[in-house]
């Protein structure tokens, strides 16, 4: 049975009770304020639901993630890197990334980054968990990311792409300073074949559970203003 958040508790239900159809729905209600996303994170679920729908919490299992030293550069991602096309840079404008992330797809019916989830985030970037990636053409914004940043885990949330390769790079960029910089798992909650072919792969929600409760409270040497400009 699904478990109904209430709003005056931050407690969610254990990973276990997930369940399997659909997979990963874990419990449902509550809402987003900073103290329950946070609790969320590291409790090892996530929001996702649709304009209409009420809050719902996912646990997929398994769950998608990225090993820093598992990141795959192709050939041809390799060659844009080394031309440096483009230019990244971090948290310079974390509001026109998520934006740009909740803008309409071809593919999809709606958004599920509602206008409640991105003032959500944007709390979380004030209080410096989460973070942006930005790749820019010149002066335009090109490409992108967003997610959280706790200990030594990245949970990733949403990218977007106006130019080839854009979010590639944005990424590749990322998971190399992440690595520099102490972490050792890049979230990715779902499977995609843009991921994939970066190389996340999933490993079972229970070992992505020993991640949290071995690397949530470690430090990192994480330096996000190094990256603006």
């Amino acid at each position: 049975m699904l478990t109904w958040l209430q709003r005056n508790s931050l407690d969610f239900p254990p990973l276990e009770k997930a369940m399997r159809d659909p997979d990963g729905l874990l419990a449902a209600g509550g809402d987003l304020s900073p103290d329950r996303l946070i609790r969320a994170y590291r409790h090892g679920c996530f929001p996702w639901f649709q304009d209409g729908q009420p809050i719902l919490w996912w646990s997929p299992d398994p769950r998608t993630v990225l090993l820093p030293d598992e990141l795959h550069v192709s050939r041809s991602l390799a060659k844009v890197l080394r031309q440096q096309r483009y230019r990244v840079t971090f948290d310079t404008d974390f509001a026109a990334v998520i934006r740009a992330c909740a803008a309409p797809r071809t593919y999809a019916d709606g958004t599920w980054i509602t206008d409640s989830m991105q003032a959500a985030y944007l709390e979380l970037h004030q209080r410096g968990l989460a973070h942006s990636v930005e790749v820019w053409d010149g002066d335009a914004l090109v490409g992108g990311l967003y997610g959280l940043a706790i200990g030594q885990l990245f949970f990733g949330e949403s990218m977007f792409s106006r130019a080839d390769n854009a979010s590639k790079v944005g990424f590749a960029t990322l998971v190399e300073h992440l690595k520099d910089w102490g972490f050792v798992l890049i979230d990715c909650q779902m499977p995609t074949h843009h991921l994939e072919s970066l190389g996340a792969r999933s490993i079972p929600r229970s070992a992505f559970a020993q991640y949290l409760s071995q690397h949530l409270d470690l430090a990192n040497s994480a330096d996000w203003l190094s990256r603006r400009v």
